[in-house]
């Protein structure tokens, strides 16, 4: 009878310790499977084991060749140019907008709903408005044109499809600097006042008391939403593709195309380049983890 209940005890303890994995089980296994089995393929061909196409040797060649080619050095300058300008300039903005609405004035409420806008709206919907405003025969254009700027809509400064990926940048900036603000502003709720009333005791400017006060104290805030979005800027693959050169373009887009080339032998290439983006990816995100075990550990800014 004892060792009747006592089976009993053990199975429903163990029952209840694993009835959410067990649940998940399904589910989990089938994402691990696929997503292992991906990674695993991808890394296997990257270093040149690709029987499908005749190559059964492991080697670094493949990244060696990358890592020295002028084409995949000039468009991994091109997407560090394209994720490091607009996440600067973004949290810039991010941080000056943030700091202006911790005060009230009028028209402090419909600010901070117009600057969420942007968190509801799809990247895609924000691509076609960029090509609806700043394409040169676009809306920009014609404005100016009406108000005798330029002499013609095509006289409109190329924004779109240029070297320099500017309409790529607005796209990330228009819809980031939403997300940065909300975070910057989120931590800077909590910072308690007590510390802006001390620094105007003593006589500091607005722009002393951001600078030496608040950006301090919103630096680990600061620092995981810009690592964020640079993270997603480095990866991103619509917004560079669309409104994108055929050359040069971001590492994603110049990837995707060497896998859709009809040569098969190149999809190593493609491979090799996929696993560089995934490490600087994966690289970024140890230091936002880094960043996030730090603010854990900080006190708030309501603690006195």
């Amino acid at each position: 009878m004892i060792w009747t209940k006592l089976k009993l005890g053990c199975k429903k303890l163990l029952v209840g310790k694993c009835y959410v994995p067990l649940m998940l089980a399904p589910v989990m296994v089938l994402m691990i499977v696929l997503f292992l089995g991906g990674l695993i393929s991808g890394l296997l061909q990257s270093f040149g084991y690709f029987p499908l196409a005749g190559l059964k040797r492991f080697t670094l060649d493949y990244y060696l060749e990358l890592i020295t080619d002028k084409g995949f050095l000039r468009s991994l300058t091109f997407t560090l140019q394209v994720s490091v300008i607009p996440t600067i300039v973004g949290t810039c903005v991010s941080v000056l907008l943030a700091f202006s609405l911790r005060k009230r004035f009028l028209g402090r409420e419909f600010l901070k709903f117009i600057y969420k806008l942007p968190l509801q709206i799809p990247y895609m919907v924000a691509i076609f408005m960029i090509i609806v405003l700043f394409s040169d025969g676009g809306l920009t254009a014609r404005v100016f044109y009406h108000l005798g700027l330029i002499s013609s809509p095509s006289d409109f400064p190329h924004l779109l499809y240029d070297d320099y990926g500017i309409g790529i940048m607005l796209v990330y900036l228009w819809k980031q600097i939403a997300f940065t603000t909300l975070v910057v502003y989120s931590v800077l709720l909590g910072i308690n006042p007590e510390y802006e009333e001390a620094a105007r005791v003593f006589g500091a400017s607005s722009w002393r008391l951001l600078r030496y006060v608040y950006v301090p104290l919103m630096l680990p805030g600061i620092m995981s939403a810009s690592l964020i979005v640079f993270a997603f800027n480095f990866a991103s693959f619509a917004t560079p593709f669309i409104l994108g050169k055929t050359y040069p373009n971001t590492l994603p887009v110049i990837a995707y195309l060497a896998y859709r080339d009809t040569e098969i032998s190149q999809r190593p290439y493609a491979m090799a380049m996929s696993t560089i983006i995934t490490l600087i990816s994966a690289l970024i995100l140890f230091f936002y983890i880094k960043i996030g075990q730090k603010i854990r550990r900080m006190p708030t800014g309501g603690e006195k």
